[in-house]
């Protein structure tokens, strides 16, 4: 089993001596060989996927449901209603129908039941919020606080941020880096996003010299014999991991004034939004952010709206 992934042992342990029937149980094993194995979710996409199905068959074996052929639409629609009363946000509701249409349709594609019931399942509609991003000064002033006066940790620190800023990559596609995957005479790297889907990014001078001098100046001594080609190692040698960025970037921000305090997310968010601002068309930006969509990418048009919007109301006299 991938670290960080559920198993169906784990999901399916007792919860106030509630266990799965069998034929629910080896349902639920097959969809997680099939989340994993042939869509190539995440494994934080995975764990959420089996945790919402698990609680809709729990739900379902309370109703006296033994088998997944015993589903039926009512029975996902009254699952999706008890989930809403204990006040779950729609986004997390919505979540939890993705998952269980994507249940169903798998166990109707395999022969595990025989209707695909889940088909006619409707999501709540999630009121998206627009994302906080920076300024760009304070884009700027954020990737300079860390500095060689900090030692390997602070040049580390730099070269996370540059790059972070410089490619819009999500955290978990940061930390998977390897030092061969980034080819710095053409200034790519290679990200592993969603689904296992590789793109090509590019990343700016600045991101290349902090990386460099990261490499030649710090990284070899945070390194360990089991260190292997992780590009960014935290204090005892190992790769560095997602809550490790999140800290670090939630405690330099803490240094930029009047910056909102945000995670590696709002970097993200920060560096589409000033691409778009730049100039750059929405297509580009997708590739580069690796949505699947532009439904996704043009989000950040709205945030460049917003702040043109604000901008004026703060600053024309007739506002």
């Amino acid at each position: 089993m991938r670290q960080g992934v559920a198993s169906v042992d784990d999901v399916c342990a007792p919860t106030g001596g509630e266990v799965l029937p069998a034929a629910l149980a080896e349902a639920l094993a097959g969809f997680e060989v099939h989340l994993r194995a042939e869509r190539g979710m995440s494994p934080h996409t995975v764990r959420a996927y089996i945790g919402d199905v698990a609680r809709l068959l729990r739900h379902a074996a309370r109703g006296g449901v033994t088998h997944p052929d015993g589903l039926t639409l009512a029975v996902l629609r009254r699952w999706l209603a008890a989930e809403r009363t204990t006040r779950h946000a729609d986004a997390t509701i919505a979540r939890r129908a993705a998952a269980t249409r994507t249940f169903t349709q798998h166990a109707a594609r395999t022969g595990v039941v025989r209707v695909d019931v889940g088909a006619g399942l409707v999501s709540p509609r999630v009121r998206h919020k627009l994302p906080g991003v920076l300024t760009r000064d304070q884009a700027a002033a954020l990737v300079v606080v860390p500095d060689e006066h900090d030692g390997p940790i602070g040049l580390r620190d730099r070269a996370v941020l540059e790059l972070l800023y410089a490619t819009g990559l999500r955290v978990g596609e940061l930390v998977g880096l390897d030092i061969n995957d980034l080819d710095f005479d053409r200034r790519v790297l290679r990200a592993m996003g969603k689904g296992a889907k590789q793109r090509t990014v590019p990343f700016g001078e600045p991101a290349r010299a902090a990386v460099l001098t990261w490499l030649a100046q710090a990284r070899p001594a945070l390194a360990r014999p089991d260190s292997g080609p992780a590009l960014f190692l935290g204090a005892r040698g190992a790769r560095l991991g997602q809550r490790a960025v999140r800290e670090l970037v939630g405690a330099h921000l803490r240094h930029v004034p009047q910056a909102p305090l945000l995670g590696p997310h709002g970097l993200r968010h920060s560096a589409a939004t000033h691409l778009l601002e730049g100039g750059a068309d929405l297509r580009s930006v997708q590739e580069l952010l690796g949505h699947a969509t532009l439904t996704s990418t043009q989000l950040y048009t709205h945030v460049s709206v917003e702040r043109l919007r604000a901008s004026f109301e703060s600053a024309h006299p007739r506002a």
